[in-house]
């Protein structure tokens, strides 16, 4: 059966304006772009495992970077947080720290429990763009980024090095967040060369990796090569 060329060229309008609105309403904004990435697999700091993601928007002269600690009931400090470095394709080696958050929880020496405020992280931004818990005049031993409890919101697992030590007290919990002001920064720098430190001495180190697209971008490139595909196809037609 021969379709006309006019009734098949409207429906193809159709079909390429509706992958191309659903391209516009699902693509992150064109001013900024968004990269995860995630510990590998298995990855263990001091014999204990560990488990993070660090997400980085990039846009003009800006970065923002929301950190995670996904290591449940931890039993040592040794699976905290402390320190986060990354590198830039733009070859950007410093910046200025506008602002840090996280939420503020102490653990007691029978693994309960209390939250206090969401404050300032206490971690410097040095030279390298490395954010560091550990450094002279930062917060730690306090304020390492701690997992979740158990499913009975309990630390049962925690050992002294969490449970009621008071130099290590308070952590901060599950995500912080922070603003970096980096001249030169746009949507199209990359962010690369991740590593993530743990505990409270310093070099205990884990080099991330690239987590998948997220869907929207996902859903964004398969639209993209369906439009291409369908425009190849009218002109055989």
């Amino acid at each position: 059966m021969t379709i006309p060329f006019g009734r098949t060229g409207r429906g193809l309008g159709v079909m390429v304006a509706v992958l191309f609105g659903a391209g516009l309403l699902f693509a992150p904004g064109a001013e900024s772009s968004t990269s995860t990435y995630i510990t590998p697999s298995g990855s263990t700091a001091g014999g204990q495992p560990v488990s993070a993601t660090a997400t980085f928007v990039t846009s003009n002269d800006d970065i923002k970077i929301t950190l995670t600690n996904l290591q449940s009931n931890p039993t040592s400090v040794v699976q905290n947080l402390s320190d986060l470095t990354f590198t830039l394709s733009t070859g950007q080696t410093s910046g200025t720290l506008l602002s840090s958050s996280g939420l503020e929880r102490t653990v007691n020496a029978n693994g309960t429990f209390s939250n206090g405020g969401t404050v300032a992280t206490g971690w410097l931004l040095e030279a390298g763009l490395h954010l560091n818990d550990l450094a002279g005049g930062g917060a730690g031993p306090a304020h390492t980024l701690i997992g979740g409890p158990d499913g009975s919101s309990v630390y049962s697992n925690a050992n002294n090095s969490i449970a009621g030590n008071v130099p290590h007290n308070p952590f901060l919990a599950g995500t912080i967040s922070f603003d970096i002001q980096v001249i030169g920064v746009t949507a199209a720098t990359l962010v690369n060369g991740v590593i993530f430190s743990f505990g409270t001495t310093p070099g205990v180190e884990v080099t991330g990796t690239p987590r998948v697209p997220e869907p929207a971008t996902a859903l964004l490139l398969g639209s993209g090569l369906l439009i291409v595909g369908a425009l190849r196809w009218r002109r055989r037609r």
